[in-house]
Parts: C-alpha cells; sequence; structure tokens
C-alpha cells in the first residue's frame, strides 16, 4: 500500500492529495512536473505584447501638487488682457476652495522650435526639447482633492484600492532585466494615497512598486532597503535560500495555490539576484562628470532631482518596465505662485531636458515613454492675491518618445484654460493610451479578482489616436 494513504485515511482527500496518492504515485509525477513549470515561468517573465509595440517601457516624471497649466504650457494672452475681471462663465459646481478675479500668469511665453509650441520662461531647458514632445493640454480628471486624483492617475480609480499603472505593466509584459523588479519608483510620495499609488493591490504582489527612498530623503541617500548583506558570504545566502525554498515548495503542495507564499517565495529569489546588480545601477559614479553636469549634479538647486533622473535613465536602460521619478509635494501654490513654482521648475527644468537629451543620445526615446505632469492643473482665478485653487477641469501632461507624434500640442482649452473643451482626454483615455503604446490592448488586459474582470481604465477608456505616429 502506497504510504501517503496512512497519513489520509481519516480525512477528506484534496484533488491535491488525490493526484499524490493515486496511479502508484504517477499523480506526484504530473504535480511535480506542474510545479517544474511553474518554476521555469516567474512572474516577472518577459511576455509577448498584444500587438507590436511602439514602446517598451515608461518613465513617469510626476509633478506632486498640480502644476498650473495656465503658467507652464497652455498660453492664455485673454488672461493677461482681462487680469483682474470676473470669470465670465460659471465655475464647477464642485471646486475645491473659494476663487475670485482672473490672475494673469506672472510668466512670458514664447513660441519655440519648429512646432511653435508655447512655453513659459519657467522651463527654458524643457523649451529647447519642444520638438520631441507632445504637448496634451486637454486633460481632466474626476477628483478635485489631492488624495482622490493621484489614487485615480495613479491608479484609475479615485475611490477603491486598485492596482497602479506600473503594476499593470508589469503584470502586462514582465520585466526585461530578470535581476532588476519590473517597477520601480524614486522617492515616493508617503501622502494622498500613500504606497496605494504604487501597490499592486490584488495583483500578485512581485508586480508591485520597488521604493527606493521616499520623500524627505535626499536622493543620494535613497537605497532599496535591505538590498546588502555583507555579514554572510553570497554562497551561504545561495544555500539558505535554496533550503527555505524547499520548505515554502513543499508547503504550497500540501496547501495549493497561495498568493502570498508564491509571492514570497519569488521575492526571495529577486533579492538574491538584485543583490549583484542593483546597487552598482544606484552608483552614479561611473558617469562621467559631463553627464552629471549635465543633469545638474554640480548645483545644489538641481542635484537631488538631477539624481533621479539620471537614475531613472540608468534603470531603464537596464530593462526596468516602469520608473517613476516624484517631485514632491511641491507644486501645490494656493498661495506665493510665482516665488514657490518658480523655486519647482527651476529644481526640474535642467534635469528633465538633460534625461530627454540623453536619452535621444543613446537611441533610447524611441522606445521609452516619457510621461510628465501632476495629478490635476489649476484655476485662471485667484485664490488670495497670488495663488489659485485645484483645476481637475483641465490641466496639461506632455509626453515624449515611445510612439507619440512628437512636436504636437493636442486638444485646448477655454479662453481661459479652466476648462478642456476640445479634444478631452481624462486619465482612463491617457491609460489606454499608454498601454496602447506598449502593445496591450486596455480591454483585454485584465484579472479576475472578487468573481469578475478588472483592468486599469475599469469600464471606460479610449485610445487617443490623434497622438499616435
Amino acid at each position: 500500500m502506497n504510504p501517503h494513504w496512512n497519513a489520509h485515511l481519516n480525512k477528506t482527500l484534496s484533488r491535491r492529495d488525490l493526484l499524490q496518492v493515486s496511479s502508484a504515485g504517477f499523480g506526484s509525477l504530473a504535480l511535480a512536473g506542474l510545479l517544474g513549470a511553474e518554476e521555469k515561468r516567474g512572474p516577472l517573465d518577459p511576455r509577448a505584447p498584444h500587438f507590436p509595440a511602439k514602446a517598451k517601457r515608461v518613465i513617469f516624471l510626476f509633478m506632486h501638487g498640480g502644476p498650473s497649466q495656465v503658467d507652464t504650457f497652455d498660453y492664455k494672452p485673454l488672461l493677461k488682457r482681462d487680469h483682474g475681471k470676473p470669470l465670465p462663465f460659471a465655475r464647477p459646481k464642485v471646486v475645491s476652495s473659494e476663487t475670485f478675479n482672473l490672475l494673469q500668469s506672472p510668466w512670458s511665453f514664447k513660441q519655440y522650435g519648429q512646432s511653435g509650441a508655447w512655453v513659459s520662461s519657467l522651463f527654458p531647458e524643457i523649451a529647447k526639447c519642444v520638438d520631441d514632445l507632445c504637448i496634451v493640454k486637454s486633460m481632466y480628471g474626476s477628483n478635485s482633492r489631492h488624495g482622490g486624483a493621484l489614487l485615480e492617475l495613479h491608479t484609475g480609480s479615485d475611490t477603491f484600492v486598485r492596482p497602479s499603472m506600473g503594476s499593470w505593466i508589469t503584470y502586462g509584459l514582465g520585466t526585461e532585466n530578470s535581476s532588476m523588479p519590473g517597477f520601480l519608483t524614486i522617492c515616493p510620495t508617503q501622502s494622498h494615497g500613500g504606497a496605494n499609488n504604487f501597490g499592486s493591490a490584488f495583483l500578485p504582489a512581485p508586480y508591485a512598486g520597488t521604493a527606493i527612498g521616499s520623500v524627505g530623503i535626499a536622493a543620494k541617500d535613497a537605497r532599496i532597503p535591505f538590498i546588502s548583506n555583507k555579514e554572510t558570504p553570497r554562497e551561504i545566502q545561495r544555500h539558505e535560500i535554496d533550503y527555505s525554498q524547499i520548505l515554502n515548495r513543499k508547503q504550497l503542495e500540501m496547501t495549493g495555490p497561495d498568493r502570498a507564499l508564491e509571492g514570497r517565495i519569488e521575492s526571495f529569489e529577486l533579492a538574491f539576484r538584485m543583490q549583484a546588480e542593483a546597487p552598482d545601477l544606484q552608483d552614479l559614479s561611473n558617469e562621467s562628470e559631463a553627464t552629471k553636469k549635465m543633469y545638474g549634479l554640480d548645483n545644489p538647486l538641481t542635484e537631488d532631482f538631477g539624481r533621479q533622473c539620471l537614475m531613472a535613465r540608468r534603470f531603464s536602460e537596464k530593462g526596468v518596465r516602469f520608473v517613476q521619478v516624484s517631485h514632491t509635494y511641491k507644486w501645490d501654490q494656493h498661495e506665493h505662485l510665482k516665488r514657490d513654482h518658480e523655486q519647482n521648475a527651476a529644481e526640474v527644468d535642467k534635469p528633465i531636458a538633460a534625461l530627454l537629451h540623453d536619452l535621444k543620445t543613446r537611441g533610447l526615446l524611441k522606445d521609452t515613454l516619457v510621461l510628465w505632469g501632476g495629478e490635476f492643473g489649476r484655476t485662471p482665478t485667484a485664490q488670495g492675491s497670488d495663488g489659485r485653487d485645484h483645476n481637475p477641469e483641465a490641466f496639461t501632461m506632455w509626453m515624449a518618445g515611445g510612439g507619440v507624434k512628437p512636436g504636437l500640442s493636442y486638444g485646448s482649452t477655454d479662453d481661459y484654460g479652466y476648462y478642456a473643451v476640445e479634444n478631452k482626454v481624462h486619465f482612463h483615455d491617457l491609460h489606454a493610451t499608454i498601454l496602447h503604446l506598449l502593445g496591450l490592448d486596455h480591454l483585454k488586459l485584465t484579472y479576475k479578482y472578487a468573481g469578475r474582470n478588472f483592468r486599469l481604465t475599469d469600464v471606460h477608456g479610449e485610445v487617443v489616436k490623434g497622438i499616435l505616429a
């Protein structure tokens, strides 16, 4: 008699138990074969897109707080003409705070490049790159509060905990580098949704974003946590992990599928592999002095964000699928608009231009989608004497590379920049378009949870075909 029978005489057999003990042990062989197949294909292994892709990876430059569209890329000459006058049409029914008369931009605008795109004097370096940019001026969202708006931008839902955009993309495509996570977020926010903005929610744990530092930690001090173990030799670590994995897999054999345990198994293996590659990727000492200067690492004003942008290029170059760089939490100017927007722009302008130039020079921009923007825009009306309130009704985001039309200004707002009016693009449309550029059909990239299929765009979203190259 098969000795396994004795252990199961007094309990109901599961299908897994039956496989193990039936047919003279051939069930166990089948089970081992299935487990072996699972071992050969990890959750982060590269997967083919649904159709040929224009982009292979994404770098998201997140301006937390909400940059003002009418002070950056959406030139409104009537705002200057009618400064101090009442808004000549109705405000939205739901507003964040009370605002008053129209407030002109403190900055001048000029047209740049062959495309003739309008850019304010806030961004003199990015202005030199406008012929590489696809500027979407007709973005809009559904929530006027930071928490809901951040979640909507990052996850597609402003009310529920859902997988983040980076998690969906990594779930759909895996990673190009088996020794690195598919999704890294550098110095992410800890407020307004916090880790939910880069978490995997009900998707398996390997698809969650791995944080490098957090807001309040200087980029030069930000590290992937627990990545080095100097006390234990690497070969001993390998033996320890192998033994723990044997125990974990035996547990899986007894319990059946267990996403938490399976995620833990994968995380141990990935962490071991990362020890050999991640520290070198975070070490910028082998970059040339010219490159460091281009990113602004020689200037205290630009050093921090420049370091993040340079790390983003290095991670993307080595096959990380989705990298987020956050300028947190600085763009929320309810007052001191001129002082603070000027400071913010000075911190990011040169590093962002350097990133675009560096990617282009290295031949990476053509298949790397760079996305810039915040969770909403600002009102053209004044809050106090020199501030602007939240405005989800209209704002600007831009993209570069990765299959979007360069030198394009898409969509428009009303004469004062309060409402998106032409070729409106909701966050759901943005998400559908990003997935499309990566070769993923947003209707087909689904995950079954709680009895139904979920997707990044939920039941919404249209690909914005007008910006596709």
